[in-house]
């Protein structure tokens, strides 16, 4: 591959001692040839006889181009002629771009004019790659010609990109089906495709100058791919973003700050209402077991507990100092947490970027590279973690122990996260609030959650991501293990504005976001909602062995809703085997429907849902279950979900575990009937036909990330 560097170093090397921002054509070539990206036979003629004589050679039709760094729409300028199809022709299209070029601009450089192998038929695609502020390298595919643009129907990849990446691509695309051969069409060649995205996205890592490529059109046949043209942007000043710090030494300083030995409060206050004092009461209610220190100007206690002037003045080790006074003073304070070697703080003062003062926030990161301090915020709620009763936050104290981790970069959802953890008897192992994210992100998160006992599923609301690669390099590891949620906010451009003016965070292009989480193995979740069902469903669900998924329903019309929920959710409806169907059969009164769903009518008694149930979990060749139950006379709600539990107790100790979901439709009692489903393992809810489904969907697309079925 060397030789095919230098070959790329050297055009660059011409390129920059030009002072030019791109290519030409034959430059493009031959970086194309260097990574044997194939592009159509060419060659630059200096006369029109030269022209004839190349294109002679190369067979008819040619397509000729006019080359000059002074011309960058050649259309426009009239320097394009498609469909050569002589000698003759040849030399009459020669004269003709020549004439053209210098009436579109009469002191125009040119350089002869490119005579090329004129390609057609096969599908048009697009081969490309950007640079994203927060992802970086990207390759891109698409259609090509005028549809990518209209319909924006393209996929992306971080690059470089694996086979696997690229072949995923070519089905990432909405109108995938084009490249299986429309009406007669002929499908396309896909290890060809493939192997030319990966070799962009090869090429753009080894040269991170390439800020733009475009191959497009690529014409896509049976038989090969080929690029007709080649454009490519370079920047010589781009600088990727540097590696994030290794693992071991975020989960040391993280570790420091999430259990800490110690707590000095900055700005503690013995007066009600001030953030200081709920900080403090908060510590002391929480049932923090540490040392709290209160940091005071003139206090000599503050609730019972010692006031110091300084952190300096603290005999003891602090491991997080909480912030709770005003933005103009935190760097002076956290100045002397650098001196005392605190490793991380909590940064609850706002009126830093997202306030319009970003030169304070620039100042407070200074300190914080200088004295090697972890910041947590600014703008933030400060954060929980439950296992060492630590409540470093002025919101409430929190006592519902579990092992969901939960992030957000808003107060505003972090209380959300609070009151629905609280409601819904969730427990949760942490809640921590990012804010402007100054420093500490979505990605050390991830490394402290991967490696803590407490915490198996890490859910994520975010604006934006500061380091979108460290995200998706850190989500990919850690989503093999533990499920990861994100909902990122900002996904539609009104969203974006709100976002940007939030927090100083512009969303990117949704589609990047969309494709680098699948690419990580992240579960997606598109409403707040959904984040915190997701949160609390997923770890309740045992993995499925397969995806087969059969619903047994009380009412058709549930069956009918939850079957379009299975097919929205990526899900596939089991295929009812005749014997499978014949047993079922058994259970139900003549008039029900068997086939999938089952539907066993509303006027049976608990014995006919306990009978399919008890069947649908013995047989092997069914993966998962999704229960609408129907409130009947016959079979009261709270009847239905204690027979339930039981028979997933019973078959659980045969050794049949499998994931089940319920709908319950019915009177306000299946509202009791639901929550005592869920508490027994069966994420259960009243009046909808969708969450159960989007919940038991979710676990199918982290176990499918994480190569589990």
């Amino acid at each position: 591959m060397s030789n095919s560097k230098d070959a790329v170093r050297k055009i660059l090397d011409a390129v920059r001692a030009d002072k030019r921002t791109s290519l030409t054509a034959p430059e493009g070539k031959v970086v194309c040839d260097a990574y044997g990206i194939p592009v159509p036979k060419e060659g630059v003629a200096k006369s029109a006889a030269e022209a004839a004589r190349i294109a002679t050679d190369m067979g008819f039709p040619v397509v000729m181009k006019i080359v000059s760094p002074d011309i960058l729409h050649k259309t426009e300028a009239g320097g394009v002629v498609v469909g050569v199809k002589s000698a003759a022709d040849a030399e009459k299209s020669y004269e003709t771009i020549l004439a053209n070029a210098k009436k579109y601009k009469a002191d125009a450089k040119i350089e002869g004019i490119q005579v090329q192998q004129m390609l057609g038929g096969g599908t048009e695609v697009i081969v490309g790659s950007i640079t994203d502020g927060s992802f970086g390298k990207l390759v891109a595919f698409g259609l090509g010609g005028v549809l990518v643009e209209i319909l924006k129907d393209i996929t992306f990849r971080l690059a470089p990109a694996t086979k696997d990446d690229a072949l995923s691509m070519l089905d990432g695309i909405q109108a995938h089906e084009m490249l299986k051969g429309v009406r007669g069409g002929e499908p396309v060649n896909r290890e060809a495709l493939a192997e030319i995205i990966v070799k962009v996205s090869q090429l753009v890592s080894d040269f991170p100058e390439i800020v733009e490529l475009d191959l497009n059109p690529v014409f896509a046949t049976s038989k090969n791919a080929i690029a007709a043209d080649v454009r490519i942007v370079v920047d010589f000043d781009y600088k990727p973003r540097p590696a994030p710090r290794p693992t071991e030494e975020i989960v040391a300083a993280m570790s420091r700050i999430m259990q800490p030995k110690g707590v000095a409060v900055i700005g503690a206050s013995a007066e009600d209402g001030k953030i200081g004092n709920s900080v403090m009461k908060n510590l002391i209610n929480g049932g923090y077991k540490g040392e709290i220190y209160p940091i005071h100007p003139k206090a000599e206690e503050i609730l019972g507990y010692k006031a110091y002037k300084s952190v300096k003045d603290v005999p003891g080790v602090i491991d997080t100092a909480v912030f709770a006074i005003p933005a103009k003073f935190v760097a002076g304070a956290l100045v002397e947490c650098g001196e005392k070697k605190i490793p991380g703080a909590v940064l609850i003062p706002s009126g830093f970027a997202e306030a319009g003062a970003p030169e304070l926030q620039a100042e407070i990161v200074e300190v914080g590279k200088k004295y090697n301090i972890r910041l947590m915020g600014p703008n933030i709620y400060g954060f929980y973690y439950t296992p060492a009763n630590l409540c470093a936050t002025f919101c409430t104290a929190y006592d519902v122990k579990g092992h969901a981790a939960l992030s957000s970069q808003s107060g505003g959802i972090g209380m959300a996260i609070i009151g629905f953890s609280r409601s819904a008897k969730m427990g949760v192992s942490a809640i921590v609030g990012l804010g402007n994210k100054s420093d500490i992100d979505e990605d050390d998160l991830l490394a402290f959650f991967e490696q803590d006992p407490n915490t198996n599923l890490i859910a994520q609301h975010c604006e934006d991501l500061k380091d979108g690669r460290a995200f998706a390099e850190a989500a990919k590891r850690v989503s093999k293990k533990k499920p990861v949620v994100v909902l990122k906010a900002g996904r539609t451009s009104a969203g974006a504005k709100a976002a940007s003016s939030h927090t100083g965070a512009l969303a990117g292009n949704d589609k990047i976001y969309e494709d680098v989480f699948k690419q990580s193995g992240v579960i997606r979740a598109r409403s707040l909602r959904q984040l915190l069902e997701f949160a609390r469903g997923v770890p309740v669900l045992p993995t499925p062995k397969g995806e087969n998924v059969l619903i047994i329903t009380g009412a058709g019309g549930s069956g009918v809703l939850l079957s379009d929920s299975v097919v929205d959710n990526g899900l596939s409806l089991m295929q009812m085997p005749p014997d499978l169907d014949a047993a079922f059969r058994k259970f139900i009164p003549p008039f029900g429907a068997a086939g999938n769903p089952v539907d066993i009518t509303g006027g049976e008694p608990p014995i006919t849902y306990v009978n399919t149930v008890k069947l649908g979990l013995s047989d092997e060749r069914i993966h998962a279950l999704i229960l609408g139950y129907w409130h009947t006379i016959v079979t009261p709600p709270m009847v239905f979900a204690r027979n339930m539990v039981e028979v997933k107790k019973e078959m659980e100790a045969k050794g049949f575990v499998k994931p089940i979901v319920a709908s319950l439709a019915g009177d306000v009692e299946v509202e009791e009937a639901a929550e005592y489903l869920y508490q027994n393992g069966i994420p259960a809810y009243a009046y909808s036909t969708e969450l159960p489904v989007e919940v038991l969907g979710a676990k199918y697309k982290w176990a499918r990330g994480a190569g589990l079925l």
